[in-house]
């Protein structure tokens, strides 16, 4: 009985030491028109998100915070907040991007848009621009999760 029980502790203890503990680091963007969809997808994957660091602009930041997230907010979009984030990504402090953009409508600060698609690309950091894109990139990032979480143990 006695060595059954040191081998369940020593397997636990085993489990621990190789349990990685993984941040993932996301920015969140929306512009003006597409913020009710972005706290839709935050509150949609409320469970998943809560294991994220979250970076997001001024205002974005806001609605998500009072959805009862943790939010590290930079700067308004068109004041400086999407080079600060482009400035994450470049500097490996972001994982993943998240930018509902608003296509349809015209920003004073398109180039900063454009700037960060090119550092995402550049540093090969995923980015979605629409809630379906973000849901796969997502759902990718929990299965790659689950596999490492498997093959560790």
């Amino acid at each position: 009985m006695l060595f059954l029980l040191k081998n369940l502790f020593i397997e636990s203890k085993l489990k621990l030491i190789k349990t990685k503990i993984i941040m993932i680091k996301i920015g969140l963007i929306a512009h003006d028109g597409k913020k009710a969809e972005m706290v839709s997808f935050v509150i949609k994957n409320k469970k998943f998100l809560k294991n994220f660091k979250i970076y997001a602009t001024g205002t974005t930041g806001s609605h998500i915070a009072r959805e009862g997230f943790e939010v590290t907010s930079v700067l308004s979009g068109p004041k400086g907040g999407d080079a600060q984030i482009a400035a994450l990504v470049a500097t490996h402090n972001i994982d993943v991007v998240v930018f509902f953009r608003d296509p349809l409508d015209k920003h004073p600060h398109e180039p900063d848009v454009q700037m960060l698609m090119r550092i995402c690309d550049v540093h090969n950091v995923p980015l979605a621009t629409n809630p379906k894109s973000a849901y796969y990139i997502l759902r990718g990032i929990k299965d790659h999760l689950e596999e490492t979480h498997e093959e560790d143990i």
